[in-house]
Parts: C-alpha cells; sequence; structure tokens
C-alpha cells in the first residue's frame, strides 16, 4: 500500500507560495531583507520562512547563490547545523545573505 506522506511536500506550501509570490513581483533573486519584509508583513516567524526555503533548496524546486553570485549546494546536513534548541537562529542565517530563486 503506497505511504500517503511520501506524495506530501517536505516544505510549508503556503510559505513557498507567499515565496514565490514575492520572486514573481520583484522579478529578481530573494534576500534576506525580502524574508525578512515578509516575516513582518505576513507575521511569520523569519525561521520558518527560511526552512521552507532551505527545504525547496535541498529538493531542487528553488536554488541559492552565494553574495559573490556561485550556486551553492544545501543539503539536509547544512540545514541540520543551522538548528539551535529547534529554531533556525537569525545570527547563522545572516551568512545566506546571497540569491534565493525558483529553479
Amino acid at each position: 500500500m503506497p505511504n500517503p506522506e511520501e506524495n506530501m511536500p517536505k516544505w510549508d506550501v503556503a510559505l513557498a507560495s507567499l515565496a514565490s509570490e514575492t520572486f514573481r513581483l520583484k522579478g529578481q533573486a530573494l534576500d534576506l531583507e525580502d524574508f525578512h519584509r515578509m516575516a513582518k508583513q505576513h507575521a511569520i516567524r523569519l525561521d520558518d520562512i527560511m526552512e521552507t526555503l532551505f527545504r525547496l533548496v535541498i529538493d531542487g524546486q528553488w536554488t541559492y547563490t552565494d553574495s559573490n553570485g556561485q550556486p551553492q549546494t544545501l543539503t539536509q546536513e547544512t540545514l541540520d547545523k543551522l538548528y539551535v534548541k529547534r529554531r533556525l537562529s537569525e545570527e547563522d542565517l545572516n551568512v545566506f545573505d546571497g540569491g534565493w530563486r525558483p529553479a
């Protein structure tokens, strides 16, 4: 019997949709400033948005390039190392100051 969880996205679909819409409106890669603005505007925790973006990149749905424009591979291990007390620390996220865009 198929496992229904296998077909479930590994990220928050509503946050992914919000990020995609923000990207469409901006017309270029999103950065941490964009995610801070989204969090404030929609009363969403920044770490929830960033976890969704990391998972989208891990799954190949989005890409991340560093601040020099070099594509970066993000893995589950990358995400796991960022968790502090079950949350993503804003200080640790600051090193991801490049661009995020749909693949």
